[in-house]
């Protein structure tokens, strides 16, 4: 019995490290939407639903300029620019129009189904046989060391490219516009009292956090060989799941470790998500389930540790008394 549990055991590890390095490729390259999200609603204290826009905004239009004979490269940059144009729309909206925050994303979101339709001029654009930067640099790598496991491109890329967007972003936070970005979402009378601006705050703040999130959207696209006008459904929830459990996990500490913890709880997030699919536990249909399941336990496990806290300090003290 204890040989054939052995033997079990031994043919789940290939699976379960084929599942890991895929869920931490994706958990990468899906955190940096996270951090985009992480700006408006953990930073900004901004409802932004833009992201369900923004994110096929950046697919649409790195997918165009690669078919139409670009660098990918240079697309996804462009990627990153749409982003943020859509991003100070929302701002404008918000800021100069008066509209509701939740309102004005909803109303740029759903204006760019349209806008994305446009661009790619059909509702999906394949990427297969053309030009990526994945295959860019796998193929600088093959020239520089002709033996690299080619499989292994994109976790390498993902892990370094992350990490310069954390840090860029950490640096970025602690200057004083950084400052001035923070202090627009802890306490805005106080810092208009000390002179700034804080619906250019705010537009600046919605302005990066899109961009990052049509970035990561280009990449997306180039990793999974297509962009899609819907692939942006349900992308603002597996943003805030990645958020709330690094927060759950990490609390929220200095910028460092705050934004640590949403590459971790997206990681973590997608993990979850691929362990119930692999182990058929759930069918890919169930997705979108799942998904709301792991952040109502993310919002609710904090609350339900501070009264188990609670009630068991209350027990002690009726006990020593």
């Amino acid at each position: 019995m204890l040989q054939n549990l052995f033997t079990t055991i031994l043919a789940l590890v290939p699976a379960l490290s084929s599942l890991f390095i895929k869920s931490l490729e994706q958990g990468l390259v899906f955190g940096i939407m996270a951090l985009g999200v992480y700006i408006t609603f953990r930073i900004l204290r901004f409802s932004d639903l833009t992201v369900d826009g923004s994110f096929p905004l950046g697919a649409a239009v790195a997918a165009f300029l690669i078919v139409s004979g670009h660098s990918p490269f240079f697309a996804t940059f462009i990627a990153f620019i749409a982003g943020t144009i859509a991003g100070a729309i929302t701002g404008f909206l918000n800021t100069k129009a008066g509209i509701s925050d939740l309102l004005s994303g909803i109303l740029t979101q759903t204006s760019l189904y349209s806008i994305n339709l446009r661009i790619m001029g059909r509702p999906n654009t394949p990427l297969l046989n053309q030009p990526t930067i994945y295959s860019a640099i796998s193929d600088v790598l093959s020239k520089i060391w002709p033996s690299f496991p080619t499989k292994y491109t994109y976790i390498i890329f993902f892990v370094l490219f992350a990490l310069l967007i954390k840090i860029l972003l950490d640096s970025f936070l602690k200057t004083q516009m950084g400052f001035a970005l923070r202090a627009t979402g802890d306490n805005p009378q106080m810092i208009r009292s000390q002179g700034v601006d804080t619906n250019l705050s705010k537009i600046l703040g919605l302005t990066l956090s899109n961009g990052l999130i049509a970035l990561s959207g280009a990449l997306v696209a180039q990793y999974q060989g297509f962009a899609d006008v819907g692939m942006g459904v349900g992308t603002i929830v597996a943003g805030l799941a990645s958020v709330i459990i690094g927060d759950s996990l990490f609390g929220a500490r200095s910028v460092f470790i705050s934004t640590l913890g949403v590459l971790f709880g997206s990681f973590l997030y997608r993990f979850s998500i691929a362990l119930v699919l692999s182990f058929r536990l759930a069918q890919a249909s169930d997705l979108k389930l799942l998904t709301a399941i792991v952040v109502i336990i993310a919002l609710t496990a904090p609350r339900f540790k501070k009264s188990l806290q609670l009630s068991t300090k209350g027990g002690k003290s009726n006990g020593n008394s």
